[in-house]
């Protein structure tokens, strides 16, 4: 039995054109790009070439983009940086009940050290209503930190809309877009954004690689102390490698978007179609005409995500969930908790599934029908 991957959304296999780029990078460009002498220019211009790369495919500066080893770093720096550089204007941060970890325990950090945060709540759907964030912001709000897409439901967020009503106050507006970039068309300045989170590895890159677009004239800390790189902003040596391979990616993911879009959306209506077929009690968290084309998040009453991942895993389907598993219990899902309560069982009962390039659709008809089977056999022995 083959095993196929459903879990894109958590990583996406390395596209081979990205690793034919960073081998010969490995292998013959090893200067320092803050070295002035030959290999160390090579290895600059390499860097320079990549960053125009990357502010071309959001609209922005090539000063504007800082090089980081991922989404997780860009979300702490957006956060804590403009936390810590701002601090005299105010102490207010808004962000959603619904943002990955890496925003959410990072707005948590911050509470401690004396700012208050609004965790904004969302409606059944999944997204915010921007009435509660107008509500919210006041003369001490220093930053809003919202979400493109969500990571687990692939709620799509008023963006636009929040940079609008964002326009004539003075807060700064970041936005984690990994989940986002690469599926939907992102123009920093139509967006309205401050601030951008990207990561590599969400679009067949490597891991370890992402940027922070920050806007000129956006007033920042640094979080860590060193040299010179990324503007003083991000000292350390540049990952010149992971950087090329995070290049190819864009260029690839901007040539064939509207494809891949395609794809994976009929990827989706083929997997929900075919459990449909299969007869199996589920439903689809959030609005589905309101999520990006790669993601499904997906309820099976009667049943709860441990089996659920642990069958689906025996049989070779990789998938996941929001909910933290732990010996003997499951912690709900804190997206699902926003937008249904944390008592409603979809929070302990559904799974992500995320769709990518690894897939075809004879393995997604062949990966609904196992799961299919495993559902039905779950609810079952409950039911006896």
């Amino acid at each position: 039995m083959e095993p196929i991957y459903l879990d894109h959304a958590s990583t996406t296999p390395v596209h081979p054109e990205v690793v034919k780029v960073m081998i010969p990078l490995l292998e013959e460009v090893y200067g320092n790009p803050s070295s002035i002498h030959h290999f160390g220019r090579k290895a600059r211009h390499i860097l320079d070439e990549s960053r125009k790369v990357a502010a071309l495919s959001i609209g922005a500066q090539e000063k504007s983009i800082t090089f980081t080893s991922g989404g997780t770093e860009a979300d702490n720096l957006a956060l804590i940086g403009i936390a810590q550089a701002n601090k005299h204007r105010g102490n207010h941060i808004i962000t959603t009940t619904i943002e990955h970890h890496a925003t959410l325990h990072t707005a948590e950090f911050l509470e401690k050290q004396g700012f208050r945060v609004t965790y904004l709540p969302v409606l059944e759907n999944g997204q915010i209503n921007v009435s509660d964030l107008k509500a919210e912001l006041t003369d001490e709000t220093i930053l809003v930190s919202v979400m493109a897409v969500n990571n687990e439901t692939g709620t799509i967020q008023p963006i636009e809309e929040i940079g609008a009503i964002l326009a004539d106050h003075r807060a700064y507006f970041h936005s984690d877009a990994v989940q986002a970039y690469g599926l939907l068309p992102l123009d920093v300045d139509e967006l309205g954004v401050d601030l951008l989170t990207v990561s590599s590895h969400k679009i067949n890159g490597p891991k370890g690689v992402g940027f922070l677009y920050i806007r000129d004239k956006v007033v920042i800390d640094s979080l860590q102390f060193g040299g010179q790189q990324e503007r003083k902003r991000r000292p350390g040596t540049e990952n010149v490698a992971g950087i090329v391979g995070f290049k190819k990616a864009i260029e690839l993911v901007d040539k064939e978007r509207e494809q891949r879009v395609n794809s994976y959306q009929s990827y989706k209506q083929l997997f929900i179609e075919t459990l449909e077929k299969d007869k199996v009690d589920f439903k689809i968290n959030g609005d589905i005409t309101k999520s990006v084309a790669a993601i499904v998040n997906i309820s099976f009453p009667g049943t709860n995500v441990e089996s659920l991942l642990t069958n689906f895993d025996l049989s070779g389907i990789a998938a996941s969930s929001g909910s933290a598993c732990t010996a003997g219990s499951v912690e709900p899902s804190h997206v699902l908790s926003a937008m249904y309560g944390s008592e409603n069982p979809r929070t302990i009962n559904s799974i992500r599934f995320s769709f990518g390039l690894a897939n075809s659709e004879d393995d997604i008809i062949d990966a609904a029908k196992r799961v299919s089977m495993i559902v039905k056999r779950l609810v079952n022995q409950i039911d006896k």
